[in-house]
């Protein structure tokens, strides 16, 4: 795309142009206004629940720009776990809700400029965020996030800037190590009221690992306009295009101890890889009618997928029965569409300030799914014969209400959501070898949410709160049964009873401290079954109970410099025996895929307006890969980087450039894990030192 420019925008002579360099030199923002869990800007301060809002210059200062794990790891709470394998996307979890997700992100709510990223039950894919459009990325955590449905066990929203002010132009590039690459054109501003954003990159990167090479095309577009003084439009329209993605799969302790760039064998003989195409469309509508407010979202968009697995086919070795080659090759065509309608009314007549929302909350997505072997004339890795062909829906309609409610020192939420989700399977592969798998299950319940708030003084609250909310299975975990052919409609949602309580404090006017106690405990707990070559089955567990500390603090330390830190204690353990895969898991085991103790924290220094500079550290502590406990853990580690910023404005030209270290002491640890791998590949390394350099420029007319 922009290659001719790329050693020429790194010439060092555009530092000769600091002297004359313009920059922002706003501090930080201790109280940012956030929507996420009262569904009106709000003061993050004074919100009886763990939400926290991620900054436009915390997600691009010194960043890539490619994984949402960049601004996410500053997040108390949040486990972001990057798997150096772009097929498989990252894995999050919040407070250890989605870290048995096998693929993508699971158990969290995704949301990005009021439209879903997650479908209707519950499984998303992180990289459908553009993170060169953020404007800030919004994080609910705890008994709150249960207002947004199931699968709701945290909530990660990200808004796009609007485009405003003068119309301008800007190219970027990138390159690193392991062959990345990243071009990067943009435009955005305003014209006669209306505001435009254009974007589109690529990305590609041989990867760290063998065979994980991968291509990430991305392009965005927003028109904002205000078709009256009482109004708001906004046209969102965004794709995500990846070709031959390699999967690298797991690793096997001995192997990653070996050699940490090494790939299954498995992967190698079956060129294990996927393919993805998706677009999306969506219009935000907002309108002030008297002292109410109508928000209306719609969106529609289409995701198409096709995955070479490494799944040994029977059809490889002449069994005619088509239900032995259940998916070698998986591939489906999506259509998704839903939308929102939500009023917001202040009450007048109520002491204090209460506003009352009501809403009701659409999503469905329909896949046409096929599996086929992976293995024609005993070459693996092809499309060969079908063995699966099915429609799979999933519907959820989700009427809520909720209460916000200012009285004097006390602010008061409660709401209750009632969601259902259905899920359909319309078996079109039926034959005397493979009977009919159709069938469909509803899953529905209430979910209420109760929090409340008191000011000791003005820079010290502390808040209770408490709800219900309930996760049901994914169609992806559904899909396969370890005694059946078709789906598993023998899995039930997982309920859970969460409380949190916690102090929000402003010390000076320089610092902001949020701490948090939490215990979430969970019945029916969705655990895996088994996973192997990329597919996993899943079984409902007993009770678990997770308790927990959160420590977010930000501080201005003075003009120059600034830190943040995020801190996370989680005790997650089994609270009841079960049977797993013939093996028998007691109570007080420990969940596999989540870290007792993880710690994040950042020194940042600006001694001029046109550069600033940081390290960061991060600490994680052993994960368990299995729900025994019997496996070798991943163990913890500690991993310290750093970058840079400069930035220089010449008339209307505006240069930057980025420089960045990763795993400065070149430690080598295992960076995610694969829970449950029937093939003991449970682990994915981590890079090594790694290097980055980047440079653009922007005309502003």
């Amino acid at each position: 795309m922009i290659n001719h420019a790329r050693f020429t925008l790194l010439l060092p002579g555009l530092f000769a142009l600091c002297n004359t360099a313009l920059g922002d030199d706003s501090p930080l923002i201790l109280d940012p206004s956030v929507v996420t869990g009262s569904r009106s800007a709000s003061p993050s301060f004074d919100l009886p629940y763990s939400v926290d809002s991620i900054s436009r210059e915390q997600i691009s200062d010194g960043q890539l720009g490619i994984n949402a794990s960049e601004a996410l790891s500053r997040v108390p709470g949040l486990v972001v776990q990057n798997r150096q394998n772009y097929a498989q996307d990252l894995q999050i979890s919040s407070r250890g809700f989605g870290a048995r997700s096998a693929f993508g992100v699971r158990g969290i709510k995704l949301i990005a400029d009021g439209i879903p990223a997650s479908t209707p039950d519950g499984q998303g894919q992180a990289a459908t965020f553009n993170l060169d459009t953020a404007d800030r990325i919004e994080v609910l955590r705890g008994p709150a996030a249960t207002l947004y449905g199931s699968n709701a066990g945290g909530v990660i929203q990200m808004f796009s800037r609007n485009g405003e002010g003068p119309p301008r132009i800007g190219a970027e590039t990138l390159v690193g190590s392991d062959g990345l690459n990243k071009n990067h054109l943009s435009a955005e501003g305003a014209v006669q009221g209306a505001g435009f954003v254009l974007d589109a990159s690529r990305m590609d990167t041989d990867g760290y690992r063998d065979h994980s090479s991968a291509r990430r095309d991305q392009t965005f577009a927003k028109l904002n306009v205000e078709p009256d003084d009482d109004s708001k439009l906004a046209l969102i329209y965004s794709s995500l295009e990846q070709n031959g993605t390699q999967d690298p799969l797991g690793q096997t302790w001995a192997g990653y101890k070996a050699d940490p760039r090494s790939v299954s064998s498995n992967a190698l003989a079956y060129n294990t890889r996927k393919s993805i195409d998706h677009q999306q469309l969506g219009m935000n509508y907002e309108r002030y009618i008297g002292d109410a407010t109508l928000q209306v979202n719609a969106y529609t968009g289409r995701r198409s997928v096709i995955q070479y697995l490494s799944i040994p086919d029977k059809f490889a070795n002449g069994n005619p029965n088509p239900a032995n080659a259940r998916g070698g090759v998986v591939a489906f065509d999506r259509k998704f569409y839903g939308g929102s309608v939500h009023w917001l009314q202040p009450i007048e007549s109520a002491p204090g300030e209460l506003t009352l929302i009501t809403g009701v909350d659409y999503d469905r997505s329909e896949d046409d799914r096929q599996g086929y072997s992976n293995t024609v004339n005993g070459e693996h890795g092809v499309k060969g014969a079908l063995g699966r062909d099915e429609i799979d829906t999933a519907t959820s309609v989700d009427p809520f209400i909720q209460a916000n409610w200012l009285l004097g020192d006390w602010t008061l939420q409660a709401g209750l959501r009632h969601s259902t989700m259905k899920m359909d399977v319309d078996d079109h592969f039926v034959s005397s070898n493979d009977g009919n798998d159709s069938g469909s299950k509803t899953y529905q319940k209430n979910t209420p949410s109760i929090s409340a708030m008191y000011a000791f003084t003005p820079d010290l609250h502390a808040y209770v709160s408490a709800g219900k909310g309930f996760e049901t299975p994914t169609q992806a975990e559904s899909a396969y049964s370890s005694t059946a052919n078709g789906f598993n409609f023998s899995l039930k949602p997982s309920v859970s009873t969460q409380y949190e309580v916690g102090l929000k404090a402003r010390i000076g006017q320089d610092t902001r401290v949020n701490a948090a106690l939490f215990q979430i405990t969970t019945d029916d707990e969705l655990v895996v079954q088994q996973s192997s070559g990329g597919r996993s089955t899943y079984q409902n567990a007993g009770r678990t109970l997770r308790r927990g500390f959160e420590l977010g603090m930000e501080s201005q330390l003075s003009e120059q410099w600034s830190a943040n830190l995020a801190y996370t204690r989680l005790q997650a353990t089994y609270d009841s025996d079960f049977t797993n895969n013939g093996k028998t898991v007691d109570k007080g085991n420990y969940l596999p895929g989540v870290p007792q103790t993880t710690l994040f924290a950042e020194l940042n220094w600006k001694p001029r307006d046109w550069i600033s500079t940081a390290v960061e550290g991060m600490y994680r502590s052993k994960i368990y890969v299995e729900d025994t406990n019997q496996k070798h853990a991943a163990p913890g580690y500690s991993v310290f980087n750093w970058r840079a910023r400069f930035e220089q404005k010449v008339e209307h030209w505006t240069f930057h450039q980025t420089l960045r270290l990763d795993n400065l002491l070149d430690r080598q640890y295992v960076g995610s894990v694969i829970v449950g791998d029937g093939n003991d590949r449970y682990y994915e390394a981590a890079p090594g030192r790694s290097w980055y350099a980047g440079a653009g420029a922007q005309y502003s007319f």
